[in-house]
């Protein structure tokens, strides 16, 4: 998730490169009790885009409900605090948490979310499914702007304060650019997936129900995102819309899914070359860098982030939540242990990540993520 002009969109039509059908068969997945098993939380004030929240720790988290599996649904819940009133000065308790294995190349995954987080003040992410990179917290001094420094982040699913649409991209070192994708939407922000100050090449997603109260209406979807070396792909289907082929499936054949939603070919980006194994992501901060600034919060919200939300009604936060039926890691490695859809053992192309002081060290080289993200002010779902 990186600083983007949301209010900017540019339209390019592009004669599309075919997308490489490939099997994926079934090796992990977080569902049911054990969701929150195999995640760390991140303990600490958000330093990623400098939010006004506190992310808390697991047993913060479902000691205050904002970090629990739902009984009567048996889904996942992942909330901003919205019952405490916030003293001027300090920040509103919400949850960041990655994945503890991180996946290679070869890998896809599937979350199915029947809601994310949206309104006044948030970004949202679960987006590849939605993180930011940081250097700083793999113990490495910050390379450019934002931490980044080697390694790439996907962002699949990135919604910010009460913008109708949500959008997805790509954030990598200078030499990788969209270049001739095969891809449903027309709303092309960047191409260039550095950017000025690592914007990313990001993309609308252009579905009338892919943020916001239209996707809570609907019932949430599926986000499904493919990591190749052919190409980075990623698919949204509304509720409405998901194949009972693709429910509870133990393999995925990408030829069935029809066309990506977006689409970054290895003809303008070599994925090998700029991608590391992806740690998944799931956070949601309010205000900050991306979504407090007054060009970016005033264009959908009016008054002050902090001063008029923050600290004020915490009901402005009853719909800052992430409700997860699942999140479902296939692999095309051919040595990949399979599993059952009712198992949640880990598969062996799965790298665990090191901790230290509940900080995720999944590499010293490179430290990238998948994004499933919000900004209220911004919310995200992200891979890195």
């Amino acid at each position: 998730m990186r600083l983007q002009n949301v209010g900017t969109a540019v339209t390019f039509f592009l004669l599309p490169a075919a997308t490489r059908a490939a099997t994926y068969n079934l090796i992990k997945q977080y569902a049911g009790s054990t969701f929150f098993n195999d995640w760390d939380f991140y303990d600490h004030f958000d330093d990623k885009m400098n939010g006004d929240v506190n992310f808390v720790s697991a047993s913060v988290g479902a000691s205050a409900r904002l970090a629990y599996v739902d009984s009567n649904t048996n889904r996942a819940i992942i909330k901003v605090d919205n019952t405490s009133t916030v003293p001027w000065n300090e920040k509103r308790n919400a949850v960041r948490i990655t994945s503890k294995d991180s996946y290679p190349i070869g890998s896809l995954w599937i979350a199915d979310i029947y809601h994310a987080p949206y309104g006044v003040s948030s970004l949202k992410g679960a987006y590849s499914p939605v993180l930011i990179k940081d250097p700083k917290s793999a113990g490495l001094s910050p390379g450019t702007q934002h931490g980044l420094r080697e390694g790439a982040e996907i962002d699949v699913f990135e919604g910010v304060n009460a913008m109708p649409t949500s959008q997805m991209g790509l954030h990598t070192t200078a030499g990788c650019v969209q270049r001739n994708p095969n891809q449903l939407t027309t709303l092309v922000n960047s191409t260039d997936c550095a950017g000025d100050n690592n914007a990313g090449c990001m993309l609308t997603n252009t579905h009338p129900s892919s943020y916001g109260p239209a996707f809570a209406a609907a019932q949430g979807g599926v986000f499904i995102t493919e990591f190749a070396e052919s190409g980075i792909s990623v698919w949204f289907m509304a509720r409405k819309d998901i194949p009972s082929s693709l429910t509870g499936a133990s393999a995925i054949d990408t030829s069935t899914l029809g066309t990506p939603m977006g689409n970054w070919p290895q003809t303008g980006c070599d994925i090998k070359n700029f991608f590391q194994s992806q740690n998944l992501v799931f956070t949601v901060t309010l205000c900050g860098d991306f979504a407090g600034p007054p060009n970016i919060f005033n264009a959908t919200c009016t008054g002050t982030c902090y001063l008029d939300y923050v600290i004020k009604d915490p009901s402005n936060y009853d719909n800052a939540y992430f409700d997860i039926a699942s999140v479902r890691v296939f692999s095309s490695n051919p040595s990949a242990t399979t599993i059952s859809p009712s198992s949640t053992s880990t598969s062996s192309p799965s790298q665990s990540s090191q901790t230290s002081n509940g900080l995720n060290l999944a590499s010293l080289r490179a430290f990238t993520s998948t994004v499933f993200g919000a900004l209220l002010g911004i919310a995200g779902l992200e891979l890195y």
